[in-house]
């Protein structure tokens, strides 16, 4: 099998533009399957889930066939596949649920590499039930989360550890297998933010010890809203807030509302277009993500490897992910320069590289570079090696260095 770049950039139309997109951790670029999936899903006829007319069954379809795609992608069990407006609505509205189980003294664990939406939820929940709100922090240097920095904030009383699987601003990965053992080890419960790792690991839930496990379809090749993966079994014993008449039934009794079934349908289409890459036409869905995700993350590690190199030979550039394990994601500084001037020079050049904390604002402080952040430069299946030598063209030009040499082998 080969990793076919072209063909795969050919099915992106937003790529026609000659953009060269970095900004992939903040919502990636859909192909042409997944475009048509939603159109398809609009053009038919289609109303409230139901079996009786044509509207009523398209929605039911596309319903049960998502559940079974995110299933497949995540390692999970379709039945404990909950979907919603985005990944932050479902960590709130989760953390309020769970909350109602907490009494002042219990405490709640979050970390300083996480994104907002997966610490303010809690803290907030956390509040409202009197509990504490214990902070892990992380390796600044080093930008290491280890098990031993969640060991020295669990407690008697820990309720709940809320961790990244992956820091959308350095792509630190932490340990999440080993940190979920000592977490359940204490009786506490695990909930993993997977908006940044999902979009370039396959994943599988049990495998990684996780109780709750969110993600956003948008960042990997689909549209805009949010899922959670849990044991059926788990979501059973939680009682969300609910409308009277709607349905008490898992996993439906925590969507709110009438679900977006087109944008479920492109979802389904995402994941179906994330297996088609492996080229493999036998074997389950699974095998093929599988197969699919190993040329994924040998594409983008060879690329960031081709990125880092080029970085390299900047004497301004400061690289802040450092971490053994991490994402295709770069978060750079630039000595005696903003990079919010940087992302405006590259844009002018049509390259997007975007700068900021990115909601990863407890990681920009912690790091020292307040709530200015940084230029995040993050790879995505669709990116290529004259992606990567424009960016580094733009940055010489930028830092006043004339040009740089190609670093293709």
């Amino acid at each position: 099998m080969t990793y076919d770049l072209t063909a795969l950039r050919a099915q992106v139309p937003a790529l026609a533009a000659g953009t060269a997109h970095f900004d992939g951790p903040g919502g990636t670029q859909m192909p042409r399957p997944v475009i048509e999936a939603i159109g398809a899903a609009l053009s038919r006829p289609l109303s409230i889930r139901g079996d009786g007319l044509p509207g009523e069954r398209n929605a039911e379809t596309v319903v049960v066939e998502t559940r079974r795609a995110m299933a497949d992608l995540l390692g999970a069990d379709p039945a404990g596949i909950v979907f919603g407006r985005s990944a932050t609505q479902l960590t709130y509205d989760f953390s309020r649920t769970l909350a109602r189980t907490w009494s002042p003294g219990d405490e709640v664990v979050v970390t300083r590499l996480d994104h907002d939406a997966n610490i303010r939820p809690w803290v907030q929940a956390a509040e409202r039930a009197g509990a504490t709100v214990r902070r892990a922090d992380f390796d600044p240097d080093t930008g290491e989360l280890t098990v031993d920095h969640i060991r020295a904030v669990l407690g008697e009383r820990t309720r709940l550890v809320a961790v990244t699987a992956a820091s959308n601003l350095i792509g630190t990965i932490p340990p999440i297998a080993e940190i979920a053992r000592i977490v359940h080890e204490a009786g506490a419960l695990l909930y993993v933010d997977g908006v940044h790792y999902a979009a370039h690991a396959l994943v599988d839930i049990e495998a990684l010890g996780a109780d709750f496990f969110v993600c956003s379809p948008y960042k990997f090749l689909g549209p805009h809203h949010g899922v959670l993966a849990a044991r059926p079994e788990l979501l059973e014993t939680l009682r969300p807030d609910k409308l009277l008449p709607s349905t008490d039934v898992v996993p439906e009794r925590f969507e709110l509302g009438t679900l977006p079934y087109e944008f479920l349908a492109g979802t389904r289409a995402a994941v179906d277009f994330l297996a088609g890459l492996a080229g493999q036409r036998g074997g389950s869905r699974r095998a093929r993500l599988s197969s699919a995700f190993e040329m994924i993350e040998e594409h983008e590690g060879t690329l960031r490897n081709r990125l880092e190199q080029g970085l390299a030979a900047f004497g301004e550039v400061t690289v802040r992910s450092r971490a053994a394990r991490r994402t295709p994601t770069l978060l750079v500084t630039l000595d005696g320069h903003r990079t919010e001037d940087a992302y405006r020079f590259l844009a002018d050049r049509g390259v997007h590289a975007p700068s900021g904390t990115f909601y990863a604002l407890e990681a920009s402080r912690h790091l020292g570079l307040g709530d200015t952040g940084g230029l995040r430069l993050g790879l995505a299946p669709y990116t290529g090696g004259e992606d990567v030598d424009r960016l580094l063209t733009g940055l010489a030009a930028f830092l006043g260095h004339g040009g740089v040499r190609s670093t293709a082998p």
